[in-house]
């Protein structure tokens, strides 16, 4: 298991409140956009990043982590596993505090580098999920 509870909610109610939501676009049949309202709905700013850099949910989107003018919390992944990685490293030198792995997201060397860098990680999880859980 990658993200034990105590880490699940450490990165849901201590680590910030402005989500990074890669792989965001307003595809309404993704897992991502109902993802993102339900984050929305529990108080996150859900920042959207995509290769469209779409306008999601009333927020501006952007390309990648590296265009985001602002700092981010949590980068939430929705891509696939064989593209987390990657995502992950760009989440580290972003100063981000802690990645989200989505269900089905498994990428182990991510995953270490990652917790090795310094930031909290949970993967294989889902955040729309988890967070009415903490109540």
């Amino acid at each position: 298991m990658y993200g034990d509870a105590a880490t699940v909610r450490k990165i849901l109610t201590e680590l910030g409140d402005t989500w990074a939501v890669v792989g965001l676009s307003n595809n309404r049949d993704r897992a991502a956009y109902g993802v993102a309202q339900v984050l929305r709905r529990f108080g996150k700013k859900v920042v959207p990043v995509h290769p469209k850099a779409e306008t999601v949910h009333g927020e501006q989107g952007y390309a990648s982590l590296a265009d985001i003018p602002f700092a981010v919390d949590v980068v939430d992944v929705f891509v696939n596993s064989d593209l987390a990685g990657p995502v992950a490293d760009e989440a580290v030198v972003k100063g981000a505090k802690a990645v989200w792995f989505q269900l089905g997201v498994v990428d182990e060397a991510a995953y270490e580098r990652t917790r090795a860098a310094g930031l909290e990680m949970v993967m294989d999880r889902c955040p729309a999920i988890e967070i009415p859980r903490l109540n």
